[in-house]
């Protein structure tokens, strides 16, 4: 459409506009196809990067009229994946989803998809409240399944915010639940999850020796995502040990593998640690050159939290070359960027490297 619905269609009875519901019904279905990377409807996911002010719209509209409806609350739970995948921004649906019912059938999942979106631009706080939340319904509602997921996502966040020994008995409880529900899969999902904590604890041979676990358990096919996540892991281990070869092997192998399926994010993840790889070996050029692709990454998906990581990766390896003024110019966009996204610890970091270049400079 040429303009958001809003400003065309503000009815008194929205559910009695023939208009209104045909838009509803055409975005509803539209959002039900699978966007998991290497799903058959990934790739074509990418329209709501152009419509997704129409997809919220119609969503706050409808949340609000029929909000006892599964199908309308479904749809916000698939466009927030959507957003997640292809064009990571906050909606202004939260408040709405923390509003249901504890016991309505849609607010965990809703909570997770709300959790990831705050992942995406860097709050990570505001994720673990909203995972702590979910991990506290999900024990009330005696849920398994869902708490072994809530435990694997909370060790994420975890990680990320550098409280690794927390995320490793979370990743390990989540991993034992899986493995005695017989999920496989999940179950390297929690395993491979404890390994990027083990490594960033500095259990080098641990995360190994649960990466080459994670690997067992999962099928020759199927779960190529899996698998990539894997061969970039074991390229950090080994770039962490000043093994370059390996490092160099493993990450190429996770490249070769996400290329095909246009993983942006993951490209973009594994870009960064080659970057990273090449900077410290004082090999410039090749550093610049992935975090060049890495920027290209981001910007194709419109992810602007990735694209601040990358200037401020960018800073880093410029500033390691007394480029001080072009290291200075870098960061102060990637800066801008977080500040914008409200990513504070982020911005945090960012400024703090803005200092360190004035220092040296």
């Amino acid at each position: 459409m040429l303009a958001p619905i809003r400003d065309h269609l503000s009815p008194k009875d929205p559910a009695s506009s023939a208009l209104l519901c045909s838009a509803k019904d055409y975005y509803f279905s539209r959002l039900s196809v699978d966007v998991q990377p290497g799903g058959p409807g990934f790739g074509g996911a990418g329209w709501v990067m152009s419509e997704d002010v129409n997809v919220e719209h119609l969503l706050d509209v409808f949340t609000t009229v029929d909000g006892k409806s599964g199908a309308v609350w479904g749809a916000c739970v698939h466009f927030i994946e959507h957003l997640t995948w292809h064009k990571p921004r906050l909606v202004m649906l939260g408040p709405k989803i923390e509003a249901l019912a504890d016991d309505h059938p849609s607010k965990l999942e809703c909570l997770f998809r709300l959790s990831e979106l705050f992942q995406m631009v860097g709050n990570y706080a505001e994720r673990k409240r909203l995972l702590t939340y979910a991990l506290a319904l999900s024990r009330e509602q005696e849920d398994v399944r869902q708490l072994a997921r809530t435990l694997r996502q909370l060790s994420d966040v975890h990680l990320r915010m550098g409280l690794v020994k927390e995320g490793i008995q979370q990743a390990k409880g989540a991993s034992e639940i899986y493995k005695w529900l017989g999920d496989t899969v999940d179950q390297a999902q929690c395993i491979i999850a404890l390994a990027w904590l083990l490594h960033n604890d500095g259990q080098l041979d641990n995360a190994e020796e649960a990466i080459s676990r994670a690997i067992v358990l999962l099928p020759e096919r199927g779960e190529e995502f899996l698998v990539c996540r894997c061969h970039h892991l074991l390229g950090v281990i080994y770039s962490s040990r000043g093994t370059v070869g390996e490092a160099v092997h493993h990450l190429e192998v996770a490249l070769e593998i996400a290329t095909p399926f246009s993983w942006l994010d993951i490209l973009f993840g594994i870009r960064h640690s080659m970057a990273l790889l090449f900077s410290d070996e004082g090999r410039f050029d090749d550093a610049h050159a992935h975090v060049e692709q890495a920027k290209l990454h981001a910007t194709n998906g419109k992810n602007a939290p990735l694209l601040a990581h990358a200037m401020q990766l960018q800073a880093e390896v410029l500033c390691r070359q007394h480029r001080f003024a072009e290291a200075k110019s870098e960061v102060l966009g990637a800066v801008e960027i977080f500040e914008k996204l409200g990513a504070i610890n982020k911005a945090e970091s960012a400024r703090r490297l803005l200092q360190r270049i004035e220092r040296d400079s």
